[in-house]
């Protein structure tokens, strides 16, 4: 048991990003699953057990550890105006030392996607990620394809980088992506995607 839980928000304009509570298991749910035939193509497999309280109960407890241990961030998007969850953002893999660099993740509901809540939330997370945890680097990949996911990174000021072969597993299959990255104090110059 975690003693004293990690205090982590981030207000954005219309957002307050913060970690998971136990609280929000049933929103959680019923977004993931009204949102499943949206997300699933871009996420890995979803494990049988994905959508149960005593998975997402550990989604909690470890988010906290997590945060607590400083290896990652993970964060929902609540709407400030009527603290609806839209999804989930989280800089992972935070390595420290030389690198100090973080990988981000994210995900929203089918009903906000397109509505610029993801970038407002990267924006605000690569802030915090350069200003209060001092990385210099935060890196993204996402399946070439996914053109919605290319243009929010682009649009929050990420460059693309390259492409990782067989990067991760997606919807069962190993599945090459796209890598982009920000930097803290990026002399790169215009990079155009291929």
């Amino acid at each position: 048991m975690l003693l004293g839980r990690p205090k982590v928000s981030i207000p954005t304009e219309r957002l307050v990003l913060r970690l998971p509570q136990h609280a929000d298991f049933r929103a959680w749910v019923a977004l993931r699953r009204e949102s499943a035939d949206f997300l699933m193509p871009w996420e890995p497999a979803w494990a049988e057990d994905h959508l149960s309280r005593r998975a997402f109960t550990n989604r909690v407890y470890w988010a906290a550890r997590a945060v607590s241990q400083g290896s990652a961030l993970p964060l929902f998007l609540i709407r400030r105006e009527d603290q609806v969850l839209l999804g989930a953002i989280t800089l992972d893999n935070i390595r420290r030392g030389p690198a100090q660099a973080g990988t981000l993740g994210y995900w929203i509901g089918v009903r906000f996607a397109r509505q610029g809540y993801m970038k407002e939330a990267i924006k605000a997370v690569v802030h915090y990620a350069f200003t209060e945890m001092d990385l210099s680097r935060i890196e993204a990949a996402c399946l070439p394809e996914n053109a919605a996911s290319r243009g929010v990174l682009e649009g929050a000021g990420f460059k693309y980088e390259g492409v990782a072969q067989s990067y991760l597993q997606i919807n069962g299959r190993w599945r090459n992506h796209v890598l982009y990255a920000n930097l803290r104090s990026d002399r790169r110059g215009r990079t155009d995607a291929g």
